[in-house]
């Protein structure tokens, strides 16, 4: 329940807050959720990119990835 609300409240903030045309202000309004979602693709291209320019930390990397699974398990 409280993702919905937090969404709402969102959408409201985007309303508001936005400066721009009446559809500008619905778009942002209704698309605000993907911020966090474009943050973690990047975090995740940004790792798997390092992973591969330094070695080292690519076996870290599998190391922690693989123990994480095998905890979650």
């Amino acid at each position: 329940m409280w993702m919905a609300e937090i969404y709402v409240v969102g959408v409201l903030v985007g309303l508001m807050a936005t400066q721009g045309g009446a559809l500008a202000r619905i778009g942002f309004a209704l698309l605000w959720p993907l911020g966090p979602l474009a943050f973690l693709i990047t975090v995740a291209g940004l790792l798997a990119v390092a992973a591969i320019a330094f070695p080292l930390f690519g076996v870290i990397l599998a190391a922690v990835i693989g123990a994480a699974w095998w905890m979650l398990r």
